[in-house]
């Protein structure tokens, strides 16, 4: 026997016929990601009290990953498209796989929202930004950063600090804004996608002195 956790129940299989029960609002974001903003999307399993709607009672990180058994929808996916799969899975969260469109830098809300007013006030480009209910800020940044970190902050000066300034990347996912990450509540943009950054955004090396100066003088 499965469980049921906002719509999803465990270890079923996805579900046919059922169209019309998907949301509007989650058929509708789903395709804003898609077609407007030109990433992909993957229905990923929500959390309750601890326990996962994948099913698994030891699951490594309930309700903030994908459903296995759930196909990507990929870039460019029109209305209709990714309502005939979201249909499929009602009341997943919309993840984004990281490493495709772009790349992550996470670091924690409050030196992630004080970087954020410091690089707005620098002029500096920027992509999206969201804010997770565990606090934790993530910076999209152009693919490529998350390999590229370590050496970029060696150049920087920073490889010997204790940061807490992590990269995502290919294999990562991002619980996408309004989606509940792991039953703690919705994750927020923090700065919301524009045309201009959201297929291209900035060189993690523009924004990364910027955030490990901040999070390096920012309380744990």
């Amino acid at each position: 026997m499965g469980f049921t956790i906002g719509g999803i129940r465990g270890t079923d299989k996805p579900r046919t016929g059922s169209r019309r029960r998907a949301r509007a609002s989650d058929r509708t974001t789903v395709a804003e990601y898609t077609g407007l903003w030109g990433w992909t999307a993957v229905p990923g399993a929500r959390a309750l009290d601890g326990a996962c709607s994948c099913g698994a009672a030891a699951c490594a990180a309930p309700g903030a990953h994908p459903l296995d058994f759930a196909p990507e929808v990929p870039a460019g996916a029109t209305l209709d498209e990714v309502t005939d799969t979201w249909a499929q899975f009602p009341g997943a969260s919309v993840l984004l796989p990281v490493g495709r469109a772009f790349d992550a830098i996470e670091v924690a809300e409050t030196a992630g929202r004080r970087a954020l007013v410091r690089l707005e006030r620098m002029g500096l480009p920027l992509g999206p930004v969201t804010v997770t209910p565990d606090g934790r800020a993530q910076f999209f940044v152009a693919p490529g950063a998350a390999t590229e970190l370590p050496q970029l902050l060696y150049r920087m000066g920073w490889d010997d600090a204790a940061l807490d300034l992590h990269g995502l990347g290919p294999g990562d996912h991002i619980t996408a804004p309004p989606s509940d990450r792991g039953g703690l509540g919705p994750v927020r943009w923090l700065r919301s996608p524009a045309l201009d950054t959201a297929t291209n955004p900035p060189q993690a090396r523009l924004l990364l002195g910027t955030l490990a100066y901040v999070a390096h003088r920012s309380p744990a």
